[in-house]
């Protein structure tokens, strides 16, 4: 169900630089943009942001995320994800949980799981997750050049499709400079999207974008994205596989400044509205928290995200 419900809810998450909850892709590495100047951030009189200090804004902002998922990848760290299965007055019915530890194998950013409701694998699990590891291993190590370079450029597909993907949000919404907040202990922008009227979208993908509003967190000193907190206003449909998301599903999305030198994930938070194939329904609540982030590419002061202590 987490994949699927991943699958669902990208629209959430493509501001975050195609960053999706079980990535298992490869990067290919891009050429460096320009350092970006710091947007003008100055409202009008009514505390409103243009579109072009919008597009200005999206545009830092994304560049440095970028170069926060490159240097994600010199780390380990790990994924800690409780689901609960709630009932129709948001109790809690259930609750399980998995642990993984994200790796890079080959190039490839791989989970592995090592615990199960907060227990370490049994024998014969840890075993078959073992043997999946392999598996993964050994395909990337006698992968052919010409299969390698086939994969790489549907990705780097991918990857253009989510930076145009980007570029319409700046004119699907209607942006306010709500004022500032502190949050974690560093000065942040906090910035309201809502719906802009008679928006067009250019990519079908982006037609659902007027179903979303949200707030973004920037942080002031470094640009960077610290909080994005993003809600549905209306019933959104995804018709390749019968499903409806409906009004009220909210992704919280934080980060956190690590080693002083990368913006890494945190923490998200999901709830999750949802009828698939138009008989089951789904209505869950998620948390994954982010930890123990240790550089392996060089020599570095290892924190956990808990022990990042925010930067003035």
């Amino acid at each position: 169900m987490r994949r699927l419900a991943s699958a669902l809810v990208i629209p959430l998450v493509i501001l975050l630089g195609g960053r999706s909850f079980a990535r298992q892709d490869q990067a290919v590495p891009e050429k460096q943009p320009p350092a970006a100047s710091a947007p003008d951030l100055v409202p009008d009189t009514n505390g409103n942001l243009s579109q072009e200090q919008m597009r200005q804004l999206v545009r830092v902002v994304t560049e440095n995320y970028r170069v926060n998922y490159k240097k994600e990848r010199d780390y380990t760290y790990i994924d800690h994800e409780v689901e609960n299965k709630l009932d129709g007055e948001d109790g809690i019915k259930s609750t399980d949980s998995t642990t993984y530890e994200i790796m890079e194998l080959y190039g490839e950013q791989v989970r592995r799981l090592i615990a199960k409701d907060d227990k370490p694998l049994s024998g014969k699990d840890a075993a078959k997750e073992e043997e999946r590891i392999n598996k993964i291993t050994d395909e990337r190590k006698n992968e052919s050049g010409e299969k390698r370079a086939k994969r790489q450029a549907e990705e780097e597909k991918q990857r253009e499709k989510n930076r145009e993907f980007v570029r319409e949000v700046a004119d699907a919404y209607d942006f306010r400079l709500v004022g500032s907040e502190t949050l974690n202990g560093r000065d942040t922008w906090v910035i309201a999207g809502e719906p802009r009227p008679g928006f067009q979208a250019h990519l079908k993908e982006a037609q659902i974008l007027p179903k979303y509003h949200g707030r973004l967190w920037i942080d002031k000193k470094e640009m960077q994205l610290a909080k994005m907190d993003v809600e549905a206003l209306d019933t959104v449909s995804f018709g390749w596989v019968l499903a409806r998301i409906h009004k009220g599903t909210r992704l919280v999305f934080e980060q956190a400044r690590v080693n002083e030198e990368v913006w890494l994930p945190r923490q998200v938070n999901f709830t999750f509205d949802a009828r698939i194939a138009l008989f089951k329904s789904y209505h869950e609540e998620w948390e994954d928290t982010f930890r123990d982030y240790k550089k392996f590419r060089a020599t570095a002061k290892i924190v956990g995200v808990g022990e990042a202590q925010p930067q003035k």
